[in-house]
C-alpha cells in the first residue's frame, strides 16, 4: 500500500491528538525605510498600493493595515510581511505613515 505524501496523521486512537509544532516565520529585517509601491499584476488593471518594509510582526501589522484601510476607505490584506491597500493614492499612505514617525519613500512608478 502506498502512503500519500500530502496527507498527515491528525488523530489516533493510540495516542489522542497529535499536535505538530506551529513554524513561527522570521520578520524581515530592513534598513529602516519603508517603501510604498504601485502594483496591477494578476488585477485586471486595478492598482494597489503595496507597503513594504515595515519590521513589524504578523499581528501588528494586522493593526496597522486595518487603521491604513480606514483613514484611506478601501479594502486591502496582509501577504509575506507586506500591506497591501488597495487604493492608487499612495500620497496619502506617506502621509499617514510619517504621522507614525516612519521614514517613508515612494518606490516604483
Amino acid at each position: 500500500m502506498r502512503i500519500d505524501p500530502n496527507i498527515s496523521l491528525v488523530y489516533s486512537t493510540d495516542k489522542g491528538r497529535i499536535d505538530t509544532p506551529v513554524k513561527q516565520e522570521e520578520v524581515p529585517v530592513g534598513d529602516g525605510i519603508v517603501r510604498i509601491h504601485k502594483d496591477s499584476k494578476g488585477r485586471k488593471g486595478k492598482g494597489v498600493s503595496v507597503i513594504k518594509g515595515l519590521g513589524l510582526e504578523a499581528k501588528e501589522l494586522k493593526t496597522l493595515a486595518q487603521k491604513l484601510k480606514k483613514q484611506c476607505g478601501c479594502g486591502g490584506t496582509v501577504k509575506d510581511f507586506t500591506i497591501e491597500v488597495q487604493t492608487d493614492n499612495r500620497e496619502q499612505i506617506k502621509t499617514l505613515l510619517e504621522k507614525m514617525n516612519y521614514t517613508v519613500k515612494l518606490a516604483g512608478g
